[in-house]
């Protein structure tokens, strides 16, 4: 079966716009308006959060997003239920991100059969070990068409760097540095670098630390494109129009000077 998120590198392997948002942030109705403000400002792919309590790999600023969703109600339960009519509001490729308590609570094999009806093309889990996703994920994501997505740093080993090159599917999440999201990109050289050193042979998204055209671009000359989560979600939280923030915010990255 065809997937969007593969769909889209196929169309396109440049300048990827990929943006993160907490489900329930700044209003736990907000989550559709959300998508479909980044739909119509011409985002490539949405990656939409899962609030967790307890979001180790996340700076201060999601962290606080997703506590005050949490404050406002959202469960992935509640987010499935939010996820139902996704694709009336958009055909671009969307990755619901989490951390694997969340899964198991809900139930793996019910999480990605939900996925498969709502119409989520993949997911990230940041502390999902590569072994537990063989024995226990990888037959369920496969049977509902769902890519796991992996993560990998410029710090990592060359055996994490060989599992994640056999398991990866759609494009690998390169985290610019050893920090929480939020923080400044580092050492982008290293990112120039770094990429070529792994041959992955699959598209390469840059996460952490992006925030503004100068990193966006940054970001796009080492890969193929750049995740932005931490500034969106600054914008969003302070708006009162979503839909006019998103499209200000898309604008910038792909023609501010």
């Amino acid at each position: 079966m065809n997937n969007r998120i593969e769909k889209l590198f196929q169309n396109k392997d440049r300048d990827i716009i990929s943006i993160f948002f907490t489900a329930g942030y700044p209003n736990y109705n907000d989550t559709l308006e959300i998508v479909e403000a980044l739909d119509s400002a011409g985002t490539d792919l949405m990656e939409i959060g899962i609030p967790f309590s307890d979001p180790l790999a996340d700076g201060k600023t999601i962290q606080e997003s997703s506590s005050k969703a949490i404050a406002n109600g959202m469960t992935l339960s509640n987010l499935f239920d939010q996820l139902i009519t996704l694709r009336k509001k958009t055909q671009k490729p969307v990755i619901l991100m989490g951390y694997l308590n969340s899964v198991l609570q809900y139930g793996i094999e019910a999480f990605y059969a939900k996925c498969h009806e709502c119409g989520i093309d993949g997911v990230i889990l940041p502390d999902l070990p590569i072994e537990e996703y063989e024995m226990e994920h990888k037959h369920l994501a496969e049977k509902f068409n769902v890519i796991v997505v992996f993560l990998l740093s410029p710090l990592s080993q060359h055996n994490r760097v060989e599992q994640v090159k056999k398991a990866a599917k759609g494009f690998v999440y390169l985290v610019s540095s050893n920090s929480t999201t939020g923080n400044e990109i580092k050492n982008s050289h290293q990112l120039e670098e770094v990429i070529p050193r792994f041959n992955l042979n699959l598209p390469v998204l840059i996460g952490f630390g992006i925030k503004d055209k100068a990193s966006f671009e940054t970001a796009c000359k080492a890969g193929n494109g750049a995740i932005i989560g931490s500034e969106f979600i600054r914008r969003i939280g302070q708006s009162e129009n979503i839909k006019s923030t998103t499209e200000q915010f898309i604008n910038e990255l792909k023609h501010q000077s």
